[in-house]
């Protein structure tokens, strides 16, 4: 019974879709609080933009190996989201540090809308990944 490259791949990504998952319940949690004003918006997004990165490195991250470890079905569920990511850190307001959230814009109710639906369509997209990579895997470990 060996232990390959893919298998630790698939244990990577289940730890780090564990953490990305935690990740978009913050995100929604924090819209929410914004949309019954129970935090300001400045507060809000200084605690929000420095996790947009790491969110975004973490996906790209365990992507990158699944392509080295050749498993094309994994690295192809993933390309949307990743493209829609730098899509939308491409065109994000100008600010003066990184992150998506303009504490000045996001008090909009289409932009709050529009934020809280990505945080619920990014949940239930790390959700499905998690549980394809724990199936994937366990599937790589009854091959072995």
């Amino acid at each position: 019974m060996a232990f390959t490259f893919a298998a630790f791949c698939y244990i990577l990504a289940l730890i780090l879709s564990a953490v990305l998952i935690f990740f978009a319940i913050f995100h929604i949690i924090a819209f929410d609080e914004l949309k019954t004003d129970y935090k300001n918006p400045v507060d809000q997004c200084s605690s929000l933009n420095p996790l947009v990165l790491p969110e975004y490195f973490i996906h790209i991250f365990f992507t990158v190996m699944f392509m080295f470890a050749m498993q094309w079905k994994t690295v192809i569920l993933n390309v949307p989201l990743i493209t829609y990511h730098i899509r939308r850190y491409i065109h994000r307001p100008i600010m003066t540090g990184p992150g998506l959230y303009d504490p000045t814009t996001i008090m909009n109710a289409d932009q709050l809308s529009q934020a809280q639906k990505e945080g619920w369509v990014k949940l239930a997209f790390y959700l499905i990944s998690f549980f394809y990579y724990l199936y994937r895997g366990l599937l790589l470990k009854v091959e072995c």
